[in-house]
């Protein structure tokens, strides 16, 4: 997967929105089909007149729409204006705040919140949020004020923001090293065989869908992924888990779970938002839909969150409640194991 950074100003007014390096398994490909393969919510029309007017570079030098990339090549879209990012607005949006101090606060965000803006959501987020509550927080490798870690829109759960540079660098260091602890609870679609396991793999930008990301068998794309699941309760169509992330990748538990053939419940990008095991019965289709209206987004709670605090050298553990709508979808599936008799129909 390549390095994506936003907002460094360049030369003669012009602002870098997208910067990208070519993997090393990067087979020749045209220069408006890779910014189509890796920028979400464009069009290709977009790019070729970005490419028109000399804002596709590549080594820093403009192309043209039919240049073909190769491994190692560093391809930048720049803008004669700053992105939505730099351009922040402060909003006056209540936090969920479980925890404060001089250096950094634990935040227990709601599902439908996105963290940061980017395509699409440029106001409304976490980062919104922060800037009205808070002054001069540092920022991260990506421009992104006092954002330690992230989780997607429709995740609930705890993150950690930084308030000091000491403390990002801190805590960054500890989540790149693999010493932060972080659970969270999802509800995924089968029966999981095993207790427990861990499920490891490359994760990196899927091959032709280019709204998700995927396990790749291909050592040269992607970045190494480990998630150690443990299950908590059976349904018979479903089942409870817990996930502990020793790594970090975008969509790490959802491209996990799907790849070892568990699926998120109401997952919609990853296809869970369809009946992927149980009856053809009408009832159950009923059931299942009611379940879907009750969790109108995928079944993942951030629930626990761990670190060694960057001045007292403490490791402060936190742990956030299952937000009502998830409990809702897990009590009606508790109801509902007790009264069948389960059979292995797809």
């Amino acid at each position: 997967m390549a390095d994506y950074n936003v907002g460094t100003e360049l030369e003669d007014e012009l602002y870098e929105h997208h910067r990208f390096e070519a993997s090393k398994g990067q087979s020749a490909l045209r220069v408006d089909k890779f910014l189509m393969n890796m920028i979400e919510n464009t069009t290709r029309n977009k790019i070729q007149q970005a490419a028109e007017k000399g804002s596709i570079l590549v080594n820093d030098v403009p192309v043209k729409s039919n240049y073909k990339v190769k491994s190692g090549d560093i391809v930048r879209l720049v803008l004669a204006h700053p992105t939505y990012e730099q351009l922040l607005t402060p909003e006056n949006i209540p936090l969920d705040i479980v925890y404060e101090d001089d250096q950094l606060l634990v935040v227990n965000k709601p599902a439908g919140m996105v963290v940061h803006p980017g395509h699409g959501n440029y106001s409304g987020t976490l980062v919104n949020a922060l800037a009205y509550h808070f002054e001069n927080l540092p920022m991260n490798s990506s421009e992104r004020p006092g954002l330690v870690h992230r989780i997607d829109k429709d995740t609930s759960g705890l993150l950690v923001v930084a308030k000091t540079d000491f403390a990002m660098a801190y805590l960054t260091k500890q989540f790149a090293e693999k010493t932060s602890e972080r659970e969270y609870i999802a509800l995924v679609w089968g029966n999981v065989e095993e207790d427990e396991g861990t499920v490891e793999g490359n994760i990196g930008r899927h091959d032709t869908n280019r709204m998700q990301m995927a396990v790749h068998s291909d050592e040269e794309k992607g970045k190494p992924a480990v998630t150690h699941y443990k299950v908590l309760e059976r349904f018979g169509y479903v089942t409870l888990v817990s996930c502990q992330l020793e790594t970090g990748r975008t969509h790490q538990i959802r491209v996990h779970m799907k790849h070892i053939g568990h699926t998120l419940f109401n997952d919609e990008r990853y296809g869970g938002d369809s009946i992927l095991k149980g009856t053809t019965f009408t009832k159950y289709k009923q059931f299942v839909d009611n379940c879907f209206k009750v969790l109108p987004r995928q079944a993942l709670h951030a629930k626990t969150l761990g670190f060694e605090h960057p001045i007292t050298k403490e490791f402060l553990r936190f742990d956030s409640p299952i937000p009502q709508d998830f409990m809702e979808c897990i009590d009606k599936w508790r109801v509902y194991s007790k009264a069948q008799t389960f059979t292995e129909e797809a």
